[in-house]
């Protein structure tokens, strides 16, 4: 299976925590002790995100493994 040049999920992912950990520092330095509560949201948040496209990468990954026995096994019987 050949590699993507550019993966949207892998760029979703670096997006999503990137824009997680500047919200994080924002809210840190614009509410100081009140931050506490809203950054434990957005933390939430990043690890929901993390785990939704793990999960939609290994649905997408045997789903290519799943095509690509099929086509073996038809390339076996012609």
């Amino acid at each position: 299976m050949p590699q993507v040049a550019f993966d949207k999920l892998r760029a979703l992912a670096i997006g999503s925590q990137a824009l997680g950990l500047t919200l994080i520092i924002a809210l840190e330095t614009w509410l100081k002790d009140a931050a506490r509560p809203w950054q434990g949201a957005v933390l939430a948040a990043m690890l929901s995100t993390a785990l939704a496209i793990a999960l939609v990468r290994l649905y997408r990954r045997n789903l290519s493994r799943k095509r690509w026995a099929e086509r073996v096994e038809d390339d076996r019987d012609a």
